[in-house]
């Protein structure tokens, strides 16, 4: 089992789970299972969300570089406008990236460390985990898996996009096989919903999560 981190001192520290995959790989699936066994979930794409609310430093670094047509008239974040802006760019992509990072990154870290003292296991839940750099920050990573064709008619079937406007999302992330080489657990969710869930609960119970 992956043991619980210990600090000098010989104290118990907890252990920090990190999620990721690829836009409709199913990680939101993976994620509930651990929700629902009570363990503290630190939301990456939530924490992304906040960090441009409206009068917050985040969305104002964004509106400096990208303009103020990136608001809506209510002064909210105008996310389709922006998504058309920076998924045929790659360099606004970078863009995007480098500004919000170290907002984002702080307070994940804050929210970790707050995690940290309710829960022998903290689940980070970070879709772009790899190419945001936050492995060590991480005492595993568990990648949410599924083939390229799976990944693709989901998100189609999900989102409503076409082929193309599928294929760029995708293309902007590392591909799930990188991730996949990369991960040291892998939930498969190439079949059923169930048979994904359970992947999980077993995990928890070899390790000694829940009995």
């Amino acid at each position: 089992m992956p043991s619980l981190s210990e600090s000098k001192e010989g104290i118990k520290m907890s252990y920090v789970l990190g999620i990721t995959g690829g836009i409709a790989s199913g990680k939101s699936t993976v994620v509930e299972v651990f929700r629902k066994a009570g363990f503290p979930i630190v939301d990456g794409d939530v924490v992304a969300r906040e960090v441009v609310e409206p009068n917050t430093a985040g969305l104002k670094a964004l509106t400096t570089t990208f303009g103020l047509e990136i608001l809506q008239k209510d002064g909210q974040l105008d996310r389709k406008k922006l998504g058309q802006i920076i998924f045929s760019d790659e360099k606004k992509r970078q863009q995007l990236n480098q500004i919000l990072d170290p907002f984002i990154r702080n307070a994940i870290n804050l929210q970790v460390e707050e995690a940290k003292g309710q829960s022998a296991l903290v689940i980070v839940d970070l879709p772009l985990l790899f190419e945001g750099h936050y492995e060590g920050l991480m005492n595993a990573i568990a990648v949410v898996y599924v083939t390229s064709d799976i990944q693709l008619q989901r998100l189609m079937n999900r989102d409503g996009y076409d082929q193309s406007e599928a294929l760029n999302r995708i293309n902007s992330q590392l591909s799930l096989e990188e991730k996949k080489s990369r991960g040291d657990i892998v939930f498969d969710n190439c079949q059923s919903v169930e048979k994904t869930q359970e992947q999980v609960r077993k995990w928890l119970k070899e390790n000694n999560f829940v009995s």
